[in-house]
């Protein structure tokens, strides 16, 4: 079930874990193109592993914004990453959707045809989407972006470790749609 987008400034205004809990089974879109949000992960100013921990930088400057704007940067100088901007200093990283719409524009711009990779990761997800720095600070609820919440059964969202991480690995933040094909890889 989707919901109206008059309460999304709410939404976001709230703790990364709560809201990337949320996130799960929300649809996402830029020019059309997109899918089902079924996989993120959480990022706190107190966590380590955030680039809010030690402190405001032109690069974070975004997380310290306005609640429901994209943080895009690049990660390791290779791949674009968006990230949906919650109470200041504090972030969820969209790591994975399920294609519904523009698939024929997600498969050129990643080149393929199976349809679980397209967006299967972080980078994967930004270049099928065309999502670049040019997105960053822009509001996720208006165009080009669209945003629809929705309402996924706790018992379907799953939660584990996050991916690729040197510090504060052992936190649960990253949730995730249960059995779902299109993770960036397994619970």
């Amino acid at each position: 079930m989707l919901f109206d987008t008059a309460s999304l400034p709410d939404f976001f205004a709230r703790d990364a874990v709560v809201v990337a809990r949320a996130l799960i089974g929300a649809r996402l879109t830029l020019n059309e193109v997109g899918g089902i949000i079924v996989e993120t992960e959480a990022y706190r100013p107190d966590d380590p592993a955030s680039h809010a921990y030690r402190g405001r930088t032109p690069r974070n400057a975004p997380m310290f914004g306005v609640p429901g704007t994209a943080y895009v940067y690049r990660s390791y100088g290779l791949h674009w990453c968006l990230n949906m901007v919650c109470l200041p200093g504090s972030a969820v990283l969209i790591r994975a959707i399920q294609p519904q719409f523009g698939i024929a524009r997600m498969r050129e711009r990643r080149g393929g045809d199976d349809d679980r990779l397209l967006c299967s990761g972080p980078g994967k997800l930004c270049q099928a989407l065309a999502i670049d720095g040019s997105h960053n600070r822009l509001p996720l609820t208006a165009p080009p972006f669209a945003f629809a919440r929705s309402e996924t059964d706790p018992a379907a969202i799953v939660s584990g470790r996050r991916i690729g991480l040197t510090k504060a690995m052992d936190f649960e933040w990253r949730f995730g749609l249960a059995g779902s094909l299109y993770l960036s890889c397994k619970f």
